[in-house]
């Protein structure tokens, strides 16, 4: 009977560059804001290519930025991690009853 009620799991990913602009990053919050009011979960990753893993700190810092200014739309379900050349954290919608 649970299966029946249960809703599908929608996952957006949003990927940033470890140096993305500000205009692009502006674009991607819009989007992701867009994508957990309908209820999808958002999947953030900066992608690091050849050196550019040098700047991990960075590219963390623009994910815990990205989670601070969607707090009112997600939660964060897990934190910046880095798994090879990505770094990846997940937002879930909030939801309300």
């Amino acid at each position: 009977m649970q299966k029946a009620n249960a809703s599908k799991v929608v996952i957006k990913e949003i990927r940033f560059g470890p140096q993305t602009d500000e205009h692009d990053y502006q674009f991607k919050l819009k989007h992701a804001i867009g994508f957990l009011k309908e209820g999808s979960k958002v999947k953030a990753y900066v992608f690091f290519r050849g050196r550019s893993i040098i700047f991990s700190e960075q590219g963390e810092k623009m994910l815990l930025r990205f989670a601070i200014e969607l707090e009112e739309y997600g939660k964060v379900e897990q934190l910046p991690k880095l798994e090879g050349k990505r770094m990846i954290m997940m937002i879930g919608p909030i939801i309300k009853k």
